[in-house]
């Protein structure tokens, strides 16, 4: 995968997130509730609903802007994550889903679903993500 491509990572790959569709209008996928995600009182971490928010939207953004026809050298990194907890959850399998809002030259902007396996909402979240070139992967002289 190319450089700043948002779809596997180190960290991504330890919560166990799988892709069931992925392109630069939807992006879909599921993490399965394990103990290792829980938090203390034994419900799934803030910080996991947050990471995959911005796993499903860096990965859409990054499917538009390096569409054909975009930059293939570019990438876009999140500048804001707003994520609200809805219901907790302890088990089961999470699917979220990441549609565009807006896409602009510099700017884009995602709002992720995520539901439980029998489609409940149990977080939301919206990213603001800044569209890097080439030229802002250059070091500075």
């Amino acid at each position: 995968m190319a450089h700043g491509d948002p779809r596997s990572s180190p960290f991504d790959n330890l919560l166990g997130t799988r892709f069931l569709e992925m392109g630069p209008d939807r992006v879909v996928a599921e993490l399965e509730v394990t103990p290792k995600l829980h938090q203390p009182a034994g419900i799934v971490h803030g910080a996991v609903h947050c990471a995959l928010v911005e796993h499903v939207a860096s990965t859409g953004a990054y499917l538009w802007l390096t569409r054909d026809g975009g930059s293939p050298a570019g990438r876009v990194v999140g500048i804001t994550n707003h994520t609200d907890f809805l219901l907790s959850v302890s088990d089961g399998i999470l699917t979220a889903t990441g549609l565009p809002v807006h896409r602009g030259r510099t700017v884009q902007l995602w709002e992720v679903g995520i539901a439980d396996e029998h489609g409940v909402h149990v977080a939301r979240g919206s990213v603001r993500l800044m569209n890097l070139g080439p030229q802002s992967m250059a070091p500075p002289p």
